[in-house]
């Protein structure tokens, strides 16, 4: 069975929706023309809140294969909550995937791990897929427990969740120190941690839903490192950053991941 890569575009808190509209189209046409293979990896965008209905409408209207989601969501379904969305509002709006624990979140917001685990139940029964982020920090790299932490972020979210469940889950291993410096793990490093989480996974569900699970690479990923951190057995596709932002740097990592489908 294979495990087809995914490229995800964290956009954060840039591009109103004539920017996002804008965007999309030149992608379209950038991989139209490169003649891209969206059987071999998928490509989602994750808009602001406020461009996610003119995302909607292009790729509807133009039968794009490109996918879209969240960037985040509410543990809560409706009510007196502002500045909330909830789940059911992305799903509304056509959205496939939903970022959830990004470290941004976790520090700015906070959020914390009982409210990630929410979250990730959030989407799941709002039938998406939610893309848990986890990764150390630089202290605790230093202290050589990088990989033991990661697991044990994933861990704390899937002991709960049925084999459905987890068949739908999707990590994006993102070392902390890692996201917006330009300092990017090596190779080796991401490899081990996807390596680390897939056993885990392995150890609680089995080799059939370990073997699925797509685990994503974050932080400071381009055109330049994309193609030695695919070589990684376990390593099927990005959590894009600041390189999603440039529709040209952005396809071409999208066209190294096509050539990169793993199976199991």
């Amino acid at each position: 069975m294979a495990r087809i890569p995914l490229v995800a575009g964290n956009w954060k808190m840039n591009f109103d929706h004539l920017e996002a509209t804008y965007f999309v189209q030149r992608l379209a046409w950038t991989l139209r023309d490169a003649r891209f293979d969206f059987r071999r990896c998928e490509v989602a965008l994750m808009p602001a809140f406020t461009a996610l209905r003119s995302v909607q409408v292009l790729v509807e209207a133009d039968d794009l294969r490109i996918r879209y989601g969240a960037q985040s969501v509410s543990v809560t379904s409706q009510g007196a909550f502002t500045g909330d969305v909830s789940a059911d509002m992305l799903s509304k709006l056509g959205c496939r995937y939903v970022i959830v624990g990004h470290s941004e979140r976790r520090k700015y917001h906070p959020e914390d791990d009982a409210n990630i685990v929410d979250q990730v139940r959030a989407v799941l029964a709002a039938g998406m897929q939610p893309i848990l982020c986890v990764g150390e920090s630089f202290e605790e790299r230093r202290q050589g427990i990088e990989l033991e932490f990661a697991v044990g972020q994933v861990h704390d979210v899937t002991r709960d969740l049925s084999d459905e469940d987890v068949a739908r889950l999707i990590v994006a291993y993102e070392p902390v120190w890692a996201i917006g410096t330009g300092m990017v793990a090596t190779p080796d490093s991401a490899q081990q941690a996807a390596r680390a989480i897939r056993e885990a996974v392995h150890a609680q569900f089995g080799p059939r839903m370990a073997g699925a699970m797509r685990i994503l690479y974050g932080g400071s990923v381009n055109s330049r490192n994309a193609q030695q951190l695919l070589r990684g057995a376990d390593v099927d596709g990005f959590l894009v950053g600041g390189a999603s932002l440039d529709v040209d740097e952005f396809a071409k990592i999208c066209r190294l991941a096509e050539k990169t489908v793993k199976t199991f």
